[in-house]
């Protein structure tokens, strides 16, 4: 039996043998077993349900900060659809927004809706599902600042609404179980005029343009800093990659962006294990000077070529 036949009937759609790299910022990995696009909750709810516990279930947003590896991904990858991309605006200055829907759509959104508080979203590569999952942020404003609560599935297709105290956001982290599935969120604005929280999404598009390799085929901030914002004397990642020869390191295709030090670039003929062994010897670097051991902000997903 195959793995597709061992799968519930969905009203979403199945790809077997999926090439992932089409769909990731970094444009690099192997294909996914089987590729599930969910048409709704329900849907995903179902599959959730009645998908045997043994068969392994990853979830992929925009691909902007997963670096799936050379041997693709056993199992089934969830990408969630433009059923999970709708936004609202509700009451009490509120949005809610599906955890497809990409950041800087939600950020969009809101301004359009007078509603400010959401601007740092213009600045995040990525989809709402992630920044829940990593607490994503930006020129110190970050995910929990202004959510009011977020909508999970289990493992077993259970709906679970959980407030920002209950998922424990620390920087860069969220203390909800792995097999979490995100699906929707909602997020506390304050009133504005619509044109003024525009200028100030258009300041941050600016800043990062100046500053980082956006343009690139890249995932954005490879590592976490070691301390969170406000930490006195705070230790950033780019000042560590660069301390020890970092900037424009190369392995193969592969290489740490001149620009911006903590951004990992594919040349366009990078695998990934040229991406991962470029990143893991910074690390290495970083460890042996400062013993200091870098934590992965971008996501890796799958299994290597070899295996």
């Amino acid at each position: 039996m195959t793995l597709l036949e061992k799968l519930p009937p969905v009203r979403g759609k199945y790809i077997e043998a999926a090439p992932l790299k089409d769909i990731t910022w970094l444009r690099v990995g192997g294909p996914a077993d089987v590729l599930f696009i969910p048409a709704d909750e329900a849907d995903l709810a179902r599959f959730l349900a009645e998908t045997p516990d043994e068969i392994p279930v990853h979830v992929l947003g925009a691909g902007s900060n997963t670096l799936v590896r050379d041997g693709g991904v056993r199992g089934v990858v969830i990408r969630l659809g433009p059923g999970f991309a709708k936004t609202e605006a509700l009451e009490g200055h509120r949005l809610r927004a599906g955890a497809g829907a990409l950041d800087k759509m939600v950020a969009k959104a809101a301004a359009k809706a007078g509603l400010a508080g959401m601007e740092y979203l213009v600045g995040v590569p990525g989809t709402i599902g992630g920044a829940l999952r990593m607490n994503a942020g930006c020129y110190d404003q970050e995910t929990s600042d202004v959510l009011v609560e977020a909508v999970a599935l289990d493992r077993s297709g259970r709906r679970i609404v959980v407030s920002p105290d209950e998922l424990a956001y620390a920087y860069r982290h969220c203390s909800a179980p792995e097999d979490w599935i995100f699906t929707e969120a909602v997020f506390q604005g304050t009133p504005d005029a619509p044109a003024a929280i525009t200028e100030r999404m258009d300041a941050i598009t600016a800043r990062r343009e100046t500053t980082q390799p956006i343009r690139e085929k890249t995932s954005g901030s490879t590592f976490a800093n070691p301390d969170p914002p406000g930490t006195p004397n705070q230790r950033k990642s780019w000042e560590l990659i660069d301390s020890v020869g970092g900037r424009g390191l190369t392995v193969g295709g592969a290489h740490f962006s001149e620009q911006h030090c903590n951004f990992l670039i594919n040349d366009g003929s990078a695998s990934a294990a040229d991406l991962e062994e470029v990143g893991e010897t910074v690390r290495a670097r970083v460890r042996e000077q400062y013993g200091i051991d870098l934590r992965w902000e971008v996501r890796r997903i799958g299994v290597p070529a070899e295996e």
